[in-house]
């Protein structure tokens, strides 16, 4: 019998490291005041969106609101431009477009759109400023979530709502104010005289808003938006996400500024929980790329101060690949980025040319439900009704005429004339002078031009039906 190896079962243990609680006692996430390069383009990204949302919706143009989805007209004016219910497959394009440009960006550099330029993400970021500026800083917000009710803590807290429902007011009523006229529904709300429909939906925006912003925060990121969950499918080993130098940072502890981290068998991370405090998910980003981690930098910042503080390299978190990270090199041009952004590209172009060419004239033919009739001098007719659109900003006259349909004649009115914007139904009917139909439906081809500009026109068709026995 051969002699048995022994074996000797031998259980290792990693030393365990303290976790820091990323909620306080009242259950939520305080978050601590920084600085650097990324808070500031985060901020200055912010204020410019802030003051497009807020800003945009009082500018006037050409004596009516400059931007206004007008619902009940169907009309959507957008600075020098006209939009109809017939346009809407240039919105749905637009959508297409901000899509695509979602995907190429997430390629790209990750959930860079959450942690900069997400709604969710910038009113989160404006609610913690007034949490700062009427409770304080992060460590006496814990202490007052933590103290009992006093008069000190009511008045921060009343001031803090306060702040919280006056941005949310403001917000429901400006996002109102894009679909019905923004003057006089501010003198409404000022007056206290709305109600019905816009009433509704200014409470229902301030809420969301309020809701969003103050109370649920990082549950949007974390469990409602839909982004959280498919944005890991358009990663691949070169895109650029926030990451922590395991190799660098490891072993992690503290020390005194003036010991060097080889010489005391450790990396360059002092295990200063900075990262955690500024977070606004909780997460720690050294436990790696997380579904919760919405690519705002904030760790980023918190760190290269400790670094530069402890006189060590910056970058120990960053924005970084997986490539890059195992030693090799970030390829920046690669066929998934590529092939998103030609397409995004394409359909730009695509875009811009169909806002070039839009016509600036509308017609719409509907035929009348009987099927033909005989006028007084024996010739078969059909009966429509032609709706005409004005998308310019201009009194237009045109002219109403049939091409390519020999063998018919137009009857009714034929010269119109429009004012801005204007709807106009043309009740009109066509006669057969042709000897014998050429079948019993036949396509005839309706045109309404510019009389000043012919090349404004628009052309619709619809089917002439006549007895084949005559």
């Amino acid at each position: 019998m051969s002699d048995r190896i022994p074996v000797r079962l031998v259980e290792t243990f990693e030393p365990s490291r303290p976790k820091m609680k990323a909620k306080s006692s009242d259950n939520q996430i305080h978050t601590r005041s920084f600085t650097g390069f990324f808070r500031t383009l985060r901020v200055a990204g912010a204020g410019v969106l802030f003051l497009a949302f807020f800003g945009t919706v009082w500018l006037n143009w050409g004596g009516r609101q400059a931007v206004l989805w007008d619902l009940a007209e169907s009309k959507f004016h957008i600075f020098g431009a006209t939009f109809w219910p017939q346009d809407f497959i240039l919105l749905s394009a637009l959508l297409i477009i901000c899509a695509f440009g979602l995907f190429a960006i997430t390629v790209f550099a990750g959930r860079v759109w959450c942690g900069y330029t997400c709604p969710q993400s910038s009113f989160t970021w404006l609610f913690m400023w007034c949490e700062k500026v009427t409770e304080g800083e992060r460590n006496q917000r814990i202490k007052l979530a933590a103290a009992p009710w006093s008069l000190n803590k009511l008045l921060r807290r009343s001031a803090k709502h306060t702040m919280w429902l006056a941005i949310s007011v403001l917000t429901g009523l400006t996002f109102v104010g894009y679909f019905t006229p923004i003057r006089p529904l501010a003198e409404e709300l000022l007056t206290l005289q709305m109600a019905g429909v816009s009433l509704f939906w200014v409470l229902f925006f301030t809420a969301a808003t309020y809701i969003n912003a103050g109370w649920l925060r990082e549950a949007v990121c974390m469990h409602m938006c839909p982004y959280a969950r498919f944005q890991s499918v358009m990663f691949d080993k070169d895109t650029l996400t926030i990451s922590y130098d395991t190799a660098r940072g490891e072993n992690r502890g503290p020390r005194k500024r003036d010991v060097k981290p080889a010489e005391a068998g450790l990396g360059d991370c002092i295990d200063c929980h900075l990262c955690v405090q500024v977070c606004p998910t909780g997460i720690d980003i050294r436990d790696g790329l997380q579904m919760e981690c919405i690519g705002c930098a904030a760790c980023i910042d918190a760190c290269d101060s400790i670094m530069d503080k402890m006189g060590y390299a910056p970058g120990l978190i960053s924005y970084t690949s997986e490539h890059q990270l195992q030693g090799g090199k970030t390829h920046l041009l690669r066929p998934r980025l590529i092939g998103y952004t030609a397409v995004l590209l394409i359909m730009i172009g695509a875009l811009a040319l169909a806002l070039m060419e839009r016509p600036m004239v509308s017609l719409d033919v509907s035929k009348d439900r009987g099927l033909f009739r005989e006028n007084n001098l024996g010739q078969i007719e059909n009966i429509y009704s032609l709706k005409v659109i004005n998308k310019t900003q201009q009194r237009q006259d045109y002219r109403l005429s049939l091409v390519d349909s020999d063998g018919f004649q137009l009857q009714g009115k034929t010269e119109l004339s429009l004012t801005p914007g204007e709807i106009l139904d043309v009740p009109v009917s066509v006669a057969m002078i042709a000897d014998k139909p050429q079948s019993s439906s036949q396509t005839i081809r309706f045109k309404i031009t510019d009389s000043d500009e012919p090349q404004i026109n628009s052309v619709a068709k619809s089917r002439f039906v006549a007895p084949m026995n005559r």
